[in-house]
Parts: C-alpha cells; sequence; structure tokens
C-alpha cells in the first residue's frame, strides 16, 4: 500500500505538524517515532508521561439485556459478572483453542458493553461479533467515528486531572464516561505500557483538540508505534499476531491467568467458549511449548523470528518479540521454547545472523508494572 491508500487518523495531520516519521501499520499511515527518538521517547514515558495515537484501533460497543451473556459465550472470561464501571482483559478463540484476537471490554451498565480490538483484526473480529450473537444484541462500530488516545506514564494522572479532577480517583481497569474540553469520552484507567495512564475514546471531530491541549502540558511529549512496542515488550505484554495467533492457545501463550476462574475446568460455569476442550485438556496435560520471557546474555538484539536452540544445536523454539529495552538498557525478548527448556534460568541460544547468542529464560514483566490499584 501506498501512503496515498493508507488510512489516516483523525491526528494525521498534527502527526506531520510534529514531525513524525510515518509508516504502514494495520493499513494505517501511523507514526513509528517524533524527532525525539524512540529511546528518549521510551524512557520519557517511564519518567513522566508520552500522549500516543491508537486510533487505529476498533471501537465497538453491544447493547441489549443478552449481550453480557452472548459475548461470554465468545471469550473465556465472565463477562456476566463484570461490575459495572469495570474492564477486563479478554480474548476471542476458535473451535480448537486458537486464539483469534485479544481486546478489552468494558461494562457501561444499562446493558451496554464498549470492546476495544486490535487494529489488524477489527474487520474480521465485527464479522465474528454480527455471525455468531448479532441476533442476540445490537452491534454498533465506532470504527470511523471515535478516535483513541493514550495517556501513559507517571505523571499521566496529574496531567489529565488539570481537565477532569475525578480520574484521580479511578484504579486500574476502571472505565466510565468523563467530560472533557466540554467533550464526552469514554476514559479507562489502562493502557499497554506496564505504566500508569489512561485510554480516552473521543468522537473525531474533537480528537485534534484534546491531543493538543494534552501535548501542551510541560510533562507530555508524542510518543510513535517504536516506543510503543519496547515499553510493552518490557511489561511482557503479548502482541497480537506476534506473541500469539490463532497457531497459539492461551495455554501455550502463558495466559492461564486471562481465563476467568469461573470459566476453567473446575469453575460454576466452566467452559461455555470456543475450544474449550482443547484448552482444558492442555490446562491438566501440559503442552509442548510455551511463551517465556527471554534476556540475551550478550548485547545483540535478537530479533523476530530468530530460530532457539539447545546446548546441542537443536531447534527448541522461536523468537516473537525482541529489541533493545531501554529502561533495562539491555536486549530482551518473548518467545516460544519447549517445555522441558521453560524453567526460569535455563540457558538456551538464539541464532542471530548464522552466530549463536547466549540467552536466559526470565520471568516477566522485565520492568515491574506500575498499575494504580489505589
Amino acid at each position: 500500500m501506498t501512503s496515498a491508500t493508507l488510512a489516516k487518523t483523525p491526528l494525521h495531520a498534527l502527526h506531520l505538524e510534529l514531525g513524525a516519521r510515518m509508516v504502514p501499520f494495520a493499513g494505517y499511515d501511523m507514526p513509528v517515532q517524533y524527532p525525539l527518538g524512540v529511546l528518549k521517547e521510551h524512557l520519557h514515558t517511564r519518567e513522566q508521561a508520552g500522549l500516543f495515537d491508537v486510533s487505529h484501533m476498533g471501537q465497538i460497543m453491544l447493547r441489549g439485556p443478552k449481550a453480557a451473556e452472548a459475548l461470554e459465550h465468545l471469550v473465556p472470561v465472565d463477562i456476566i459478572d463484570l461490575p459495572v464501571g469495570m474492564q477486563r482483559y479478554a480474548m476471542f478463540t476458535d473451535t480448537n483453542g486458537g486464539i483469534l484476537d485479544d481486546l478489552m471490554v468494558a461494562n457501561l451498565g444499562n446493558d451496554t458493553l464498549f470492546l476495544v480490538v486490535n487494529a489488524a483484526c477489527k474487520d474480521q473480529d465485527l464479522a465474528h461479533l454480527q455471525k455468531h450473537i448479532g441476533d442476540q444484541c445490537e452491534i454498533i462500530d465506532f470504527f470511523e467515528s471515535r478516535a483513541l488516545l493514550a495517556l501513559q506514564g507517571p505523571k499521566a494522572a496529574e496531567v489529565l486531572a488539570r481537565l477532569a479532577p475525578e480520574v484521580t480517583k479511578m484504579t486500574f481497569m476502571q472505565f466510565t464516561q468523563v467530560r472533557l474540553l466540554g467533550v464526552d469520552c469514554y476514559v479507562s484507567r489502562s493502557g499497554y505500557t506496564g505504566e500508569d495512564g489512561y485510554e480516552i475514546s473521543v468522537p473525531n471531530q474533537q480528537a485534534e483538540t484534546l491531543a493538543r491541549s494534552l501535548l501542551a502540558e510541560p510533562e507530555v511529549q508524542p510518543i510513535g508505534l517504536g516506543a510503543r512496542d519496547s515499553l510493552r515488550l518490557e511489561a511482557g505484554l503479548c502482541l497480537y499476531g506476534h506473541d500469539m495467533s490463532t497457531e497459539t492457545t492461551p495455554i501455550e501463550a502463558s495466559l492461564l491467568w486471562a481465563i476467568s476462574k469461573p470459566r476453567r475446568a473446575d469453575g460454576a460455569r466452566a467452559g461455555g467458549f470456543p475450544g474449550a476442550k482443547r484448552v482444558f485438556e492442555q490446562q491438566q496435560d501440559g503442552v509442548p511449548s510455551k511463551r517465556v520471557g527471554l534476556l540475551p546474555q550478550e548485547r545483540v538484539p535478537v530479533r523476530e523470528s530468530s530460530e532457539i536452540v539447545d546446548a546441542e544445536g537443536k531447534v527448541i523454539g522461536k523468537v516473537t518479540s525482541g529489541g533493545f529495552g531501554p529502561t533495562l538498557g539491555a536486549p530482551v525478548a518473548m518467545g516460544y521454547v519447549s517445555n522441558s527448556h521453560s524453567a526460569v534460568d535455563t540457558e538456551v541460544w538464539a541464532i542471530v545472523r548464522g552466530k549463536r547468542v547466549a540467552m536466559k529464560v526470565a520471568k516477566t514483566p522485565f520492568v515491574p508494572q506500575r498499575y494504580y490499584r489505589g
């Protein structure tokens, strides 16, 4: 696709004005970095506050008295008992237990759910919802009408409170309607950097005004996709299409924590989602390979798709995400290895340009998560 055929977010002109380097991403022309550079953008977000344009992601609303029950048949998490004003991480699974996409689900009350799905999957997710539950609830997509901004970092609450003081009372994963600059917005205290922060859904027409207002605050810098990727990798967070896909189940992806206890094999509402039988078998019997954190023992970034081998040179897995971790000052990676090599501190090797690079299996997150839980 050329820049002329790529979709553009409501903040596209602002990105160009700010000197962003634009790249194609999920069919959109998106900022990968600004003049500050990826390294400084990453560190600034960890130290103060960064503003991300994530308007390419899909926003969907489900309405109706059966909406929660209907959605629960498509995901392995508890939706029926999701409290009003809270959101939860979820996954769409297929009949084989593979992950179709990961998403956020919020309960707005009044039989209304609000979903945020990945940009590259949003059209298929919408079709998936319409096919399976379209006769049970109203499905409204905001793909062309709402922007999404992420304000992330330890100063995020202080900054956003200048526009709406009530946001400081929110805790991690709370979701509510907030009036910002006279506009009704949906705000969640969440994000994908491992830092405290907010995601703000705002009508397209007001997105640039809100972004400019936030960027005018001294603590805030614009942050591109490059630093977004390194931030989420340090936080040990999966990227769909890389660290998980239809080829991996929640068990293989080390996401058992994301299956609500009532929906697990021994739960009060066990199963009831696509692929539950295979997921439960893997939960009980184990899996041949699983996702782990990896710390290269040399200052050599180990990139996605690099093969992982054991001491004898036998291929035992591959890297799914990798790069330099600016906060750690060292390379970090995630990938899949055979179960026999998945214990923390196990020594493995990545093949980088034909040479072996020593790595150790490590716990994630690599950098402590700092979500505000009150």
